[in-house]
């Protein structure tokens, strides 16, 4: 699955300075989606999303810090306020002021949503959102990556599994089938799998780290709260990272959730195992809150 070519390439700066990679894709002018991607991921994970949107979209994607082309910090800088402060500042580099968009967040793409719900900047330019595969928190404690009944000591043996400071090496057979198990659902295409493997295992180890211990730790139901937006809610029903049960929490606690869709057996890497159902929901909420045409 590769990108479509030549995108124009931004930077924008952080609040502590950090500079962040920005693409953007299709037509100057058009109405505006913006992709924020997840843990370990980058911009590449999109690549179908941005592939079918930018016929008729500006679709701008971003590499969250430390992932992709966006330079790694030291451990202060990792925190739910910097997701939002990194997601302001691609808003302010990539839209016009008071341009709304579309903004579609793939698990930690969709905590950084959370995050920056009270922020001006995210208000300013949010006319609706799609929060994918995502959770507000209980994070390790919810998931079902380690086979064990819920409790304290699954949740310390998830906890260790994903701070695992061991490099993820080359990708091999074997740990294509660790990542399937984790994060996939058990019909993945073998191809997507591969995709999935190369953008995870290029993550670099200190962010992915780093991260790892700010979504053990992450507490966004205020946030949540004040998503006051039109957003829409998607989930895997084989989702073991964040499964359905943060999804239904979401569409109970949103102000405005304007679908929660569960899609029958993938994983949590839903816009690489689902691209053209996650594509249709970005696409439709263009339609309804963009004023975009039908057929585009």
């Amino acid at each position: 699955m590769s990108l479509v070519a030549n995108p124009r390439e931004l930077t924008a700066v952080s609040a502590d300075g950090s500079p962040i990679h920005v693409e953007v894709y299709g037509p100057e002018g058009a109405p505006a989606v913006v992709l924020a991607h997840g843990w370990t991921c980058s911009i590449a994970f999109w690549a179908e999303q941005i592939r079918a949107l930018s016929t008729e979209h500006r679709v701008i994607a971003y590499d969250q810090r430390g992932h992709g082309r966006t330079p790694g910090v030291g451990r202060p800088g990792h925190s739910t306020r910097a997701l939002a402060d990194d997601l302001e500042a691609v808003l302010a580099a990539a839209l016009a002021p008071g341009e709304k968009a579309v903004l579609a967040g793939h698990s930690m793409g969709g905590m950084t949503l959370m995050a920056a719900a009270g922020r001006p900047g995210f208000r300013e330019h949010a006319a609706a959102a799609l929060l994918c595969s995502t959770g507000p928190g209980r994070l390790t404690a919810e998931s079902l990556v380690v086979p064990l009944r819920p409790g304290g000591l699954r949740t310390r043996l998830t906890r260790g599994i994903l701070g695992a400071r061991a490099p993820l090496g080359p990708v091999t057979p074997v740990s294509r089938k660790i990542l399937k198990y984790a994060t996939m659902g058990p019909g993945t295409a073998p191809e997507r799998v591969d995709t999935c493997a190369r953008i995870v295992h290029a993550c670099p180890r200190a962010a992915r780290v780093a991260w790892s211990h700010v979504l053990a730790e992450l507490d966004l139901d205020a946030g949540v709260r004040e998503l006051s937006l039109p957003v829409a809610v998607l989930v895997g029903t084989a989702d073991r990272m964040t499964p359905p049960v943060h999804a239904r929490e979401l569409a109970r606690a949103l102000p405005r959730c304007v679908g929660l869709v569960e899609l029958a057996g993938m994983g949590h890497m839903t816009p690489v195992e689902a691209p053209e159902a996650v594509t249709a929901q970005i696409r439709q909420l263009a339609v309804t809150y963009l004023g975009v045409k039908e057929d585009a």
